[in-house]
């Protein structure tokens, strides 16, 4: 059944993204890079780790635009900072032992664990990432968040990626009972879950914790702390 409020739609059907929106992305990629870097005798330096988080960033966003695959993803993050470091590592060697350590442990965004179990009574939860896949299935079995969602979509296991709309047709083509017009996607990154809430005609919230201004790419609602949501998605 589809309920209205006035004349919008209320929302039942909430599609939250993982990286950065529930679970600590950053936290997580921090300590993983560091003892990887560690390993092949470079020194972590915080100039280090700030230029890998950044060739990191260029290398998913290449991804989301479809030009690399994302086996080169996980490559070349490498290979150009071990090039600019000078240094003769192991690129292939650096990216497994990188996506080994990432896959163990957990960091929760504040607030996150709360706000699933005040969100799962109420509403249906599915979870849609761009995220390795043994990665992502590591870092949700330790973080126990699972049995919140009906349906876990990780791109690596559809074969596409977030903005896309073939992707968002795949997830919305496995959830039962879907409408468009009840649905919303939650996420932090305006270039993969809010254009590609647009570009699947859903609407969009932005997790916006750092108050970043969005320029081209316009969300529908917008808010800063995880805690706060609730009373947002009350209101549309």
């Amino acid at each position: 059944m589809i309920y209205k409020k006035g004349t919008i739609f209320m929302v039942n059907t909430l599609l939250f993204d993982l990286d950065n929106t529930l679970l600590d992305f950053n936290q997580a990629e921090r300590i993983a890079i560091s003892k990887t870097l560690k390993h092949f005798n470079i020194d972590p330096k915080e100039a280090v780790l700030k230029r890998y988080s950044e060739l990191n960033q260029m290398q998913w966003k290449l991804l989301e635009q479809g030009k690399i695959s994302r086996n080169q993803v996980k490559l070349r993050r490498f290979q150009i900072l071990f090039n600019e470091l000078e240094t003769n590592a192991s690129a292939e060697e650096a990216a497994l032992m990188y996506e080994t350590l990432l896959a163990y442990g957990h960091y929760f965004m504040d607030g996150a664990e709360e706000l699933l179990k005040t969100l799962y009574s109420k509403y249906r939860l599915f979870l849609v990432t761009n995220g390795t896949l043994s990665v992502q299935k590591g870092r949700l079995k330790s973080a126990g968040i699972s049995r919140y969602f009906e349906n876990i979509f990780i791109s690596e296991e559809l074969g596409y990626n977030k903005p896309s709309i073939e992707y968002f047709d795949c997830c919305f083509s496995k959830i039962p009972d879907f409408h468009k017009k009840t649905s919303v996607i939650i996420g932090d990154s305006l270039t993969s879950d809010i254009q590609g809430g647009i570009n699947a005609g859903i609407r969009t919230i932005w997790f916006n914790p750092s108050h970043d201004k969005a320029v081209d790419i316009i969300p529908d609602y917008e808010f800063d702390s995880l805690r706060k949501l609730p009373e947002l998605l009350s209101k549309i």
